[in-house]
């Protein structure tokens, strides 16, 4: 299954570690890399941080659909250039293989006022990997965003948490919303494919995705 997997990674907020838990994916699965939107190119942005951190052939990550120079939200990045955020030009690509598609920021983000993200995940129609912080307050943030998906009957393949073992927050999730704790990614000394390649192997994701998305009724 994991050959021809095709996913989109979500956060539950702002800088919970999608664009690593992205790259573990992209190195895992030998995937292609694709963020359609985004905002703040300080540093390159996201697709330049991936490329370099897996040193990924350019055919490996896909350039973005929109690239907005101010870190803010999508919609209103877009109004700063005078640009217009349309679903017609987030059109998924035509890739052989495993695709990661990440997306900016979380799930009721904005593309456009009238266009938020979740809207434009349901036409893409992908299982979401969901990854959230693994201390304090992620219960409601990861439960507001489980409660979103399951309203609109998005295919979730599963929950990761980033960050410090946290000895009870997992199982409150799996308890509370039914859905899978996939993996729960320590922080790392040193982040590079390496030590992402080793990681993928210790928390066992690769084993995990193999059962498919946890579809909720």
């Amino acid at each position: 299954m994991t050959e021809a997997l095709r996913l989109v990674v979500c956060g539950t907020d702002t800088d919970v570690g999608k664009t690593v838990v992205s790259a573990l994916l992209v190195q895992g699965l030998g995937a292609t890399y694709w963020k359609p939107v985004q905002c703040g190119l300080e540093g390159g942005g996201d697709s330049d941080r991936v490329r370099e951190l897996l040193e990924l052939p350019s055919d490996r990550v896909l350039p973005e659909a929109y690239r907005l120079a101010a870190p803010v939200s999508p919609h209103w990045a877009a109004q700063q250039q005078g640009l217009r955020i349309e679903a017609a030009r987030l059109a998924l690509p035509a890739v052989s293989g495993p695709l990661v598609v990440e997306t900016a920021g979380g799930l009721l983000v904005p593309l456009r006022l009238d266009w938020l993200q979740i809207e434009q995940l349901r036409l893409w129609g992908l299982p979401v990997l969901l990854v959230a912080r693994s201390g304090l307050g992620t219960l409601n943030h990861t439960l507001l965003s489980l409660e979103a998906l399951d309203r609109r009957g998005l295919p979730l393949l599963g929950i990761v948490l980033n960050g410090p073992s946290h000895p009870n927050n997992a199982a409150t999730l799996e308890a509370l919303s039914g859905a899978p704790v996939l993996a729960q990614l320590p922080p790392l000394l040193r982040l590079d494919r390496e030590a992402l390649a080793q990681q993928w192997q210790v928390i066992g994701l690769g084993d995990r995705l193999q059962m498919g998305p946890n579809l909720r009724p």
